[in-house]
This record gives structure tokens, sequence and C-alpha cells, in this order.
């Protein structure tokens, strides 16, 4: 029972942690929506709008998982889970800062859910993989995690701008979610179990030193034409 209550709580961090890392941008959206607003209605705007995005998210969360049976989708999303990493690892936040302030809070309102169901993909595909079909988790990963971003935005941006090493951290947590989301698709670990045992064995390993290794590569090449 402590065994099974140790590993509920540890996904419930994972996807609270993931969902932290990835909604950095969804924050600032709210921020960004509602500055035009008196304090009043901007309280208002920030707290509708974040139910909004909430309930957005658990329903493209369930919608996501119920893919996630069909034969190779599991596959496809973990490579798309891959990309997030290192787009996380990569991100500028530039086309958030382009959007306007709202006039009103019906307006910030319909902003905010609008932006945030553009931009969810990444975090409802990681929450509903790191999950694994469980929509308790799912829910309660939500609930917890997004009040939290919304609510302490500033101080976390300030966390993750002088502890680099947290985004690095993020990105292979979900790095090990792709591999063990791709060697779960049954033709692959059919496959792997054939041919590959240890691969399939050290998935979660090999997926978060791949997105590490990847990484520093891209960032090296990034810096080379800054420093020419």
């Amino acid at each position: 029972m402590n065994a099974d209550l140790t590993a509920i709580l540890l996904k419930i961090l994972e996807i609270s942690w993931i969902n932290i890392l990835l909604s950095g941008d969804n924050a600032l959206v709210i921020a960004l929506a509602c500055r035009g607003l008196p304090p009043r209605e901007r309280r208002w705007g920030i707290v509708i709008g974040a139910a909004a995005a909430v309930l957005l998210r658990l329903v493209f969360a369930f919608l996501v998982v119920g893919l996630l049976a069909l034969p190779f989708v599991k596959l496809a999303g973990g490579i798309l889970l891959f990309w997030i990493a290192f787009e996380l690892l990569g991100q500028d936040m530039k086309r958030e800062r382009q959007i306007k302030p709202a006039a009103s809070v019906l307006g910030a309102v319909r902003v905010i859910a609008l932006a945030d169901a553009i931009m969810s993909l990444d975090n409802v595909m990681a929450i509903a993989a790191a999950a694994e079909g469980s929509g308790l988790l799912i829910v309660f990963g939500l609930v917890v995690s997004v009040p939290l971003v919304i609510f302490g935005s500033a101080l976390l941006l300030r966390l993750l701008t002088h502890f680099p090493f947290l985004v690095w951290a993020g990105a292979a947590l979900i790095g090990i979610i792709a591999a063990d989301l791709m060697v779960a698709e049954p033709v692959l670990a059919q496959w792997l179990a054939a041919h590959a045992p240890l691969v399939a064995r050290f998935a979660a390993a090999i997926g978060a030193a791949f997105v590490l290794l990847a990484g520093g590569l891209i960032a090296l090449r990034r810096r080379k034409p800054q420093q020419l």
C-alpha cells in the first residue's frame, strides 16, 4: 500500500513539474492579456481565464489519452515529446510578447482561452503520457499545477532563470517519458524484445541521455555564430 501511494505521489510530482515547465508561456499570455484592465477586473480576468484554460486542457488531455490507444500513436507521441523537450531547451517566447492587452474581462478570457487552446498541445501530450492513462492523475496534476503556474509565474521565471539546470532536468524527464511511451507501442515492443531487449530495459536512461546530448549539441551550434 505504501509503495502504491509513493508511486502515485511521484507521478503527481512528475505531472506537476512538467506542467510548470511547459506553462511559462501560458502564464505570460494571461499576464499580457489582462495587463490593460483595472486591478479589480484584472483579478477576475486572471481567475476566469485560468479556469477556462484548465477546462480546455482537461478536455484535450482525455482526447489524447483516447488517441494513445490507437496503433502507432504512442510511437508518434514519443517523437512529438522529444521535439517538445528540444523546444523547451530553446524556448524564446517571442510569439507571446505580440499579444495585445484586452479591453474587458470577457475579452481577456477569450484571448486566454484561445491562446491556451493553441499553445497547450505540448502540456497535454506530456501530461497524458506521464499519467499513463489515469484520468484521476491527469485531473489532479492539472488542477494542482495550473494555479501554481498562474499565481507564481514571476517566482518560477526567476527560479528557472537563475537555475537553468531545472529546465534541463525537466527536458530530460520529458525524454524519459517519450522513450517509455515509444517502447510501450506493441509493434515496437515486440521487435525490441526479439532483437534489442537491452534497449527496452534501459529506454528511460537512453531517452534522457538523447535529449541532454542532442540539446547540448544544439546549444553549442547556436552559440558559435554569436562568438564569430
